[in-house]
């Protein structure tokens, strides 16, 4: 049983035992593609924070624990119409992050990281904020799906429901895939060119880019894909947790 992971931990595993820092996996409910579960993102922030945390272990005497995930994301028009797809409000994703924040402060544990796995997600104002309310607690924040490069582990890029998210999601929990009924995951990008060069931002409508919900090709993923690209993930997470957590950072 992994000690370091609430969903398996009991206070008897945690009385009297010092934490240097926590893991908090954000993910979201939504669709992705019809072959991935609705907590894809949940399920894929939490599994390779455990892969990194356990590395943690095994590298330093560093003690962490992994908080329950959050499965509130942000979405899209689009996407937020389609049963059971659950859009959260910035007020509402900073509101749990501040209870949070301040339970961890008044324990005593002043380092939080933020593994997000929806790509929608941004904590960045929001960690501004806490810093001014909590001075003396430090947040970071890793989208774990950008932590390395796509290049060299898959055939084709992906960015929702594709060949990474599969593979890495038929690694950890292939009971969850279902690839005989996926997609092709077939989209279209903006028609304006500025808006594709990224030199303006607006969120896509879901609807008028995909009709099965998935953005990339998901056929030609495979489990050993997926261990490869998350050991990698992983490691760098490791590297991350341990230098953030001994207060190393400048």
């Amino acid at each position: 049983m992994d000690k370091f992971d609430i969903q398996s931990v009991s206070y008897n595993d945690t009385k009297g035992k010092k934490f240097d820092y926590a893991i908090l996996p954000w993910g979201a409910t939504e669709p992705h593609n019809y072959h991935l579960p609705f907590l894809t993102d949940c399920y894929l922030a939490h599994d390779v924070s455990v892969d990194a945390v356990r590395k943690v272990y095994e590298q330093s005497d560093l003690k962490g624990m992994i908080l329950p995930t959050i499965p509130l994301g942000t979405q899209n028009t689009g996407q937020r119409e389609l049963p059971f797809c659950l859009h959260t409000r910035y007020e509402t994703q900073k509101a749990i992050l501040t209870d949070i924040v301040a339970s961890l402060d008044y324990q005593g544990i002043h380092t939080l990281i933020i593994v997000n796995g929806h790509g929608a997600n941004n904590f960045r104002n929001m960690i501004r904020d806490l810093a001014v309310d909590f001075p003396n607690f430090f947040i970071v924040v890793a989208d774990w799906f950008k932590v390395i490069s796509q290049t060299g582990y898959f055939e084709e890029t992906d960015d929702h429901a594709g060949e990474m998210e599969t593979s890495v999601l038929m690694h950890y929990r292939p009971d969850l895939v279902d690839l005989s009924v996926a997609g092709d995951g077939t989209y279209k990008p903006f028609k304006a060119q500025t808006l594709r060069e990224g030199i303006g931002w607006t969120p896509r409508n879901w609807a008028k880019v995909s009709e099965d919900t998935g953005v990339g090709n998901p056929h030609k993923s495979t489990a050993e894909k997926g261990k490869k690209f998350a050991d990698a993930v992983s490691d760098k997470l490791a590297q991350l947790f341990i230098e953030v957590a001994k207060g190393d950072i400048y």
